[in-house]
């Protein structure tokens, strides 16, 4: 299984409580929502859950296991991915290369064999290389496969970046923002894309600041404000609670 559970998490820098007694899951086969207005904490959760930042009280378990002090590469490897508000990619280098980064977990040859180029290292480039035109073709973007990922327009470096996540063949994918700044088309072509990952049987959340996007394409939605779950529910149970339109229009 390769569900997230997270039980009672909190993260204080200093007196400032960033997030305070946020219980969740996010279950395989399901597109989660994680909403809340700018400021919210979804950021500071992200990286609680991925070990990027040390978590001050509470739990978090993936697939079964504790990880709530495991240090972020490992629980990279355990199947944990994640893309980023601000893009990171390599400018200079072509999309395809960018998303070949992603594939480090499945690489078997060592480092001489490839810096040697040795018959079964190139083997298991041109592999790779497969399977990255596979993910390009998936996204829609093969005709940019050999362009500078710096020089795309905003929305295609978004693909570039979760093309690069989904590589690593993750069991969890965390989608800080992903169709941030991106049209309502666009934002549609990524929202069945995110299904068809949770029909996959991919645990998937999306975090996001926009309701619309989120109420149509996630199953179950929890609610950020300052820090503390104040909502969670169906799409339309969220979009009627008082407490989510006070948190995003005020009282």
């Amino acid at each position: 299984m390769s569900a997230l559970v997270i039980e009672n998490l909190s993260k204080h820098f200093g007196g400032v409580a960033a997030v305070s007694g946020v219980s969740m899951e996010a279950p395989p086969g399901r597109v989660t929502g994680l909403i809340g207005p700018n400021g919210a904490g979804k950021t500071t959760l992200i990286n609680l859950i991925t070990g990027v930042l040390t978590v001050s009280d509470g739990r978090i378990h993936f697939g079964g296991q504790d990880i709530t002090q495991v240090s972020a590469h490992l629980v990279a490897r355990s199947g944990v991915a994640r893309t980023f508000q601000n893009i990171r990619l390599l400018a200079e280098a072509s999309v395809i290369d960018n998303v070949m980064i992603g594939f480090y977990r499945n690489e078997k040859t060592s480092t001489l064999a490839s810096l040697l180029g040795l018959p079964s290292a190139r083997r298991e480039t041109a592999a790779l290389r497969s399977r990255a035109n596979a993910l390009l073709e998936r996204f829609g973007m093969s005709q940019y496969a050999n362009h500078e990922a710096g020089g795309l327009a905003y929305g295609h470096q978004r693909r570039v970046e979760m093309m690069r996540a989904l590589a690593s063949e993750p069991r969890l994918i965390l989608l800080d923002e992903p169709v941030a700044g991106m049209n309502d088309v666009e934002a549609g072509e990524l929202g069945e894309i995110f299904r068809g990952l949770a029909r996959s049987g991919m645990s998937v959340l999306l975090i996001e600041h926009n309701i619309r996007f989120v109420t149509n394409i996630c199953e179950y939605i929890y609610v950020l404000d300052s820090g503390r779950m104040i909502a969670s529910g169906t799409p339309e149970q969220i979009v009627n609670d008082p407490a989510v339109i006070t948190a995003y229009l005020g009282s």
